[in-house]
């Protein structure tokens, strides 16, 4: 399988891919403004099948455009292959209200806009569903907005700071919103891109825009990821921007210190990339790539998820887990990482831009050295046509940009389909 091919856009790679809830299929936002669509009912109703050459032939089976740089997006909780009704997602396009897109013919269900004081379209950095999806959490800048599904059109605003000059709140962009997977709750997290180390808050949809708790003891980094435990909904997860941990909190017990970091590497925090993590639904395994192209795996039961009392009855201080398992999988930064909602298939996407620095060096040289030869030559001597070389500006390569599953079946050795952008 490969990415459709774009001619005006040849360094094209996937940012985030994720798994349809039923995983028939995963989606892919890719960064020529596209969503990627590909089909593998196989590994529903199949065994993971073994890697052929025509795996890095398939095209995807749907490529929706779109008209400005995409920011993030979530597909519907109960979306399926099998029940066209259900089988949508949502997508924030900057500038651009908040679309409902029909996943067989990307044919626009409804719209969610959010204004700002300058009647400008805001796209939300992070969006949620609740746990009956029949609402939705849109966090923005300084904000979040809830909307009723059934009603598209305007929401509701729920600010998370009094004001602009007040230090009080959730201060920035929120760019992560998660909420607590367990039955009956109405609770959820947010948090945002102030570089604090209380950047993140825990909400409730009946109290409004006030937080119940703030969730600290993380670095003075920006959020960019947070995701909860399926089989553990107590247990939250954290990622931050330019940090090489992955940090995690019982909310049982003090949340102002985390009960585990998991160490992902120092070079993971030299980039400004956003490397997403994800939790098996048995909540035993965590999964993270990083910068190099290799993928990381923590076993969560191993060690460990609560928090625990010390003898003098105070809480323990924070263990710093290493990854048992940690293989080359890509020749790039792995961007994205998706456990399979039904199988034991891991899917994972390499891709970021690098700049090639050395041609736009040799053209300013080259440009000095022009310079030079032309103020040295006498005025009245007449100056021969020399011709000026451009700079020209760098334009951004990409090392490895590709698709890969992971089999992790128990019966045989880990395996890969690859599928090649």
């Amino acid at each position: 399988m490969q990415l459709s091919p774009d001619s005006e856009f040849r360094q094209n790679f996937v940012r985030t891919a994720k798994w349809c809830p039923d995983g028939s299929t995963f989606l892919a936002q890719c960064e020529n403004r596209s969503f990627q669509f590909f089909d593998t009912p196989e590994l529903s109703y199949q065994d993971f099948p073994a890697h052929s050459e025509k795996d890095g032939e398939r095209l995807p089976g749907r490529v929706f455009t779109q008209a400005s740089p995409i920011v993030d997006f979530v597909w519907y909780p109960t979306a399926s292959l099998i029940n066209p009704a259900s089988f949508c997602f949502l997508a924030s396009v900057r500038e651009c209200p908040v679309k409902l897109l029909d996943a067989s013919d990307g044919r626009l269900r409804a719209s969610y806009s959010i204004v700002d004081h300058r009647e400008r379209q805001i796209a939300p950095h992070s969006m949620a569903f609740n746990l009956s999806a029949d609402r939705l959490y849109c966090g923005f800048e300084d904000a979040i907005e809830v909307f009723d599904v059934s009603r598209p059109g305007e929401g509701t605003r729920l600010p998370t700071t009094p004001s602009k000059k007040s230090k009080d709140g959730l201060k920035g962009i929120i760019s992560a919103v998660a909420f607590l997977p367990s039955q009956g709750s109405d609770m959820y997290a947010a948090g945002s891109l102030s570089p604090t180390t209380a950047n993140i808050a825990m909400f409730c949809e009946t109290q409004g825009p006030e937080p119940t708790t703030y969730v600290s003891g993380g670095p003075p980094a920006a959020v960019t990821q947070i995701h909860f435990n399926p089989a553990r909904p107590h247990i939250m997860y954290a990622a931050y921007r330019r940090h090489a941990a992955i940090y995690s909190w019982d909310l049982r017990a003090d949340v102002t210190e985390p009960v585990k970091i998991y160490q992902c590497g120092d070079e993971r925090g030299r980039t400004n990339q956003k490397l997403r993590f994800d939790v098996d639904l048995s909540g035993r395994w965590l999964s993270t790539g990083d910068q190099h192209g290799n993928i990381l795996m923590f076993d969560l039961q191993d060690a460990g998820l609560s928090a625990e009392m010390a003898d003098d009855g105070t809480w323990k201080e924070a263990e710093e887990i290493t990854p048992p398992l940690v293989f080359k999988a890509h020749g790039d930064a792995v961007g994205s990482v998706g456990f399979h909602p039904l199988r034991p298939v891991l899917l994972s996407a390499s891709g970021s831009r690098h700049f090639d620095i050395g041609e736009a060096s040799e053209s300013s040289e080259s440009e000095d050295s022009d310079t030079e030869i032309e103020e040295a030559a006498p005025e009245d001597v007449p100056r021969p046509r020399t011709g000026r070389i451009r700079l020209r500006c760098p334009h951004p390569v990409t090392l490895d940009a590709s698709i890969k599953l992971w089999s992790f079946d128990s019966e045989t050795s880990i395996s890969q389909t690859e599928i090649k952008v």
